[in-house]
């Protein structure tokens, strides 16, 4: 064979970067591809909410709207404090948790009499209650029967229902900021929902009088008891006073003795006594210290005590003895330690430090002198103090006692005059019932019913439908991993694009029923004739002649073209038709091809290669008795396995007969028999068209990759996963070089342009539709 040179394929990897910018037309494309589905998904739920409109019963509301004024009560009130946004806030709270209450709502029922309601009791129910109700009654069914309530027990009940069923219907929401309470109720009934929420206002009011009423009641009562004890445990204390004073002769007018203010004084003059004690012996100690430490450190400490004894002597002295420091150091710095100068002054300082001395030892025992005067005075006053005290103890104790019973009295007298004032004020408020609420706003009649809202259901149907079916619609594009259109295998594979061949149907005919059905029947009836299976099969592999100026010949046409080009030089071309998986239908595209050919007075040899399926030997219409298999064992010659189809101008040999099987065919297609087989074909055809098999199941068409010019790749439409096909021909780069194109077989060309962008080829099939007249749709 004519040297090949393999060409090198790159694969494209990555998509256009999508993550700066939106694609709008593919999002545009995506939206018009999934529309019908987002359509039924919004008519069901339209479907579903009409149904729910039409089922559930309506139910009407009525409203009524409570001020919380706490003005209202100025009048019987002696002062106005003001309150904090907090606290108006919890008042506000705590008012629509008592609209809420189980005590309101039984008030409301005995008022209307709701417990005798049926209407009321039992309205109409919804779909969901019905169920609910028909699950009980089956529960019921199984469960011990309970014992009959009495007629007050049931009654009741039927009054404990009606509350709960008034709490339910019941919706109590502050205004904004304000001090308004809007009350809304729902019933059944328009009427009756203008009653439940008058009554609901009424009874609220009714209830802040009673509550006002009641409280001041009970506090007057409890105010009278107090004053009552109060005014005895007063009197009481008034008069053990007097008597204590008169028990322990305590008639001043300050409740003192005398003896209190003399220990008074002695304890004032003992402070100061005190103080001049430890004056003197800090000045005594310190003297002391001076002088224990000798003569040389008496003289250097003397500084300390001139100023406290104002001495003048000590001061000259000294004066004296730093001038006789200063002239000794100047002598010995001069004439040094043995000159007579120095000797003399030496002398002389001696007798200055002895004068110093002395004069402190008798400042000291000056000093100890006053030190024992104000210790002997201290001890005197201490004295003194005692025998006071000692007579004073017993009338302090009374003092203290004295004391007690004032402050205990006084207390009492205290505390009674407070409640006096509380018990007048709160009588003055009992004669004021005036609730801090008023009605601002009267329930009316409502007019059409508030619920099942028809408007804001159906809206709401269609923005779930759309939700809905955008959901939907997003998960199936994002499960999208298949070929769609051209240029997905230009941008994943970088592969020519060939062309789409379009989904061929199997064409119906009427049964027994008069329905259209599928020609299908097996196992057929065993009277020599062709299945209908194989009888589709070989109209399915004419199509490129029986249609020849449809889209899928052309695609056909193009593929022939770009095999002339990869192989310009050649004089008879091989080419080879694989697909990734079975099933995608490369065996119809190879014989269709191979026909194709033949209709083009192109002498032409279809190979069947593919043990494994063998729709190509179905273009015979018969099995043959020898195929490719027997002609490489050296069972038969090649001319007697071809066998010539006159219709199609196409010559074929098959794999094999069915009735054999051949597990080892990779082995057969590479060996030396099938390259002089090749050869010879070669010298007698002017294209060979070899069906081979599957990549991803087997390795015959790698086998054979070393006898092909041209690979032709077909790709099931929509379904053949990318990443395979792509990883695939990265691990056979043999395979991958020689591929020309890419054929995008059972395509549905009506679904084919929602794939496509604004502006694509696949946009335009219509406007072409002049150049496809025959264009097959059911064979």
């Amino acid at each position: 064979m004519d040297h090949i040179n393999l060409r090198s394929t790159s694969f494209a990897t990555a998509k256009e970067d999508t993550d700066a910018f939106i694609d709008l037309d593919r999002l545009y494309s995506a939206v018009v591809r999934r529309a019908r589905l987002v359509i039924i998904s919004v008519v069901i739920a339209m479907m579903l909410a009409g149904a729910y409109l039409v089922m559930t019963p309506p139910a009407f509301t009525s409203m009524t709207q409570i001020l919380i004024d706490e003005s209202l009560s100025r009048y019987a009130e002696d002062e106005q404090s003001s309150q904090s946004a907090q606290l108006i806030d919890n008042q506000l709270s705590s008012a629509v948790e008592l609209m809420k209450s189980k005590t309101l709502a039984l008030r409301v029922v005995d008022e209307l009499g709701l417990a005798d309601n049926e209407i009321f009791l039992d309205p109409p129910k919804s779909p969901v209650a019905l169920a609910k109700d028909a699950v009980k009654s089956v529960a019921s069914l199984v469960s011990p029967a309970d014992t009959p309530a009495s007629e007050t027990a049931a009654r009741n009940g039927r009054r404990e229902k009606a509350a709960a069923i008034l709490q339910q219907s019941l919706t109590a929401d502050r205004v904004a900021r304000s001090s308004v309470i809007a009350l809304t109720v729902s019933s059944p009934e328009p009427l009756l929902s203008a009653r439940l929420a008058r009554a609901y206002a009424e009874a609220y009011v009714s209830e802040q009088l009673n509550a006002n009423f009641q409280a001041t009641e009970k506090a007057s009562v409890w105010l009278q008891e107090r004053l009552t004890d109060l005014n005895a445990r007063s009197q009481e204390a008034a008069l053990a006073v007097e008597k204590f004073k008169t028990d322990n002769g305590l008639i001043s007018p300050r409740g003192e003795l005398l003896s209190s203010q003399q220990l008074a004084d002695l304890t004032s003059q003992l402070i100061v006594a005190q103080a001049d004690s430890a004056t003197a012996a800090a000045r005594y100690h310190q003297y002391q210290a001076i002088v224990d430490q000798g003569a040389e450190a008496a003289v250097n400490n003397a500084i300390i005590s001139a100023g406290d004894a104002d001495n003048s002597v000590i001061q000259d002295l000294r004066k004296r003895y730093q001038s006789v420091v200063e002239r000794q150091r100047s002598v010995l710095e001069q004439y040094g330690p043995e000159h007579r100068q120095a000797q003399l002054l030496q002398t002389e300082r001696q007798e200055i430090e002895r004068q110093i001395f002395s004069e402190l030892q008798q400042l000291t025992a000056g000093f100890r002198n006053e030190y024992d005067v104000a210790r002997s005075r201290e001890e005197s006053l201490r004295k003194s103090i005692d025998q006071v005290a000692g007579r004073n103890s017993e009338a302090n104790v009374s003092l203290v006692q004295l004391r007690e019973l004032e402050q205990k009295a006084a207390s009492l007298k205290t505390l009674y005059q407070s409640f006096l004032d509380r018990f007048e004020q709160a009588s003055q408020r009992q004669s004021f019932p005036i609730a801090k609420a008023r009605v601002i706003s009267q329930a009316g009649v409502p007019i059409s019913p508030s619920s099942p809202k028809k408007t804001l259901t159906m809206a709401l149907s269609i923005v779930l439908g759309l939700l809905a079916g955008g959901g939907i619609a997003t998960v199936l594009e994002l499960k999208e991993r298949g070929f769609r259109i051209g240029q997905d295998v230009k941008s994943h594979l970088g592969l020519r694009f060939i062309g789409y061949l379009a989904l061929i149907k199997r064409a119906s005919s009427a049964g027994k029923d008069g329905k259209p059905a599928e020609t299908l029947p097996e196992p057929y009836a065993g009277d020599g004739s062709a299945p209908p299976k194989d009888e589709f099969v070989r109209k399915l592999t004419r199509v490129a002649v029986d249609y020849p100026r449809s889209g899928f010949a052309e695609t056909l046409r193009n593929a022939k073209l770009a095999c002339d080009q990869a192989n310009p030089n050649r004089a008879c071309r091989v080419i080879g038709v694989v697909s990734a998986l079975p099933g995608e239908g490369k065996s119809v595209v190879a014989a269709n091809l191979a026909v194709l050919l033949g209709a083009m007075n192109k002498r032409t040899l279809l190979i069947d290669a593919d043990s494994y399926n063998r729709v190509s030997s179905g273009i015979l219409g018969a099995e043959p008795m020898n195929g490719l298999m027997e002609v490489l064992r050296g069972e038969a010659p090649w001319t007697s396995a071809i066998t010539v189809d006159p219709k199609a101008r196409l010559a074929i040999l098959p794999i094999a007969s069915r009735d054999k099987a051949f597990p080892h065919t990779s082995d057969i297609l590479a060996s030396a028999d099938m390259g002089r087989l090749m050869e010879t074909v070669n010298g007698r055809f002017d294209y060979v068209v070899v069906d081979l098999a599957p990549l991803v199941p087997a390795i015959d068409a790698k086998a054979f990759a070393g006898h092909v010019d041209s690979f032709l790749m077909v790709v099931e439409w929509g379904e053949t996963p990318v990443k395979l096909v792509r990883s695939v021909l990265e691990q056979e780069p043999t395979i991958g070089a020689k591929t020309v194109g890419v054929v995008l077989n059972k395509t549905d060309m009506d679904e084919l342009p929602k794939y496509a962008e604004p502006g694509a080829p696949e946009r335009f099939r219509k406007q072409t539709s002049a150049y496809r007249t025959d264009e097959p749709r059911a064979v």
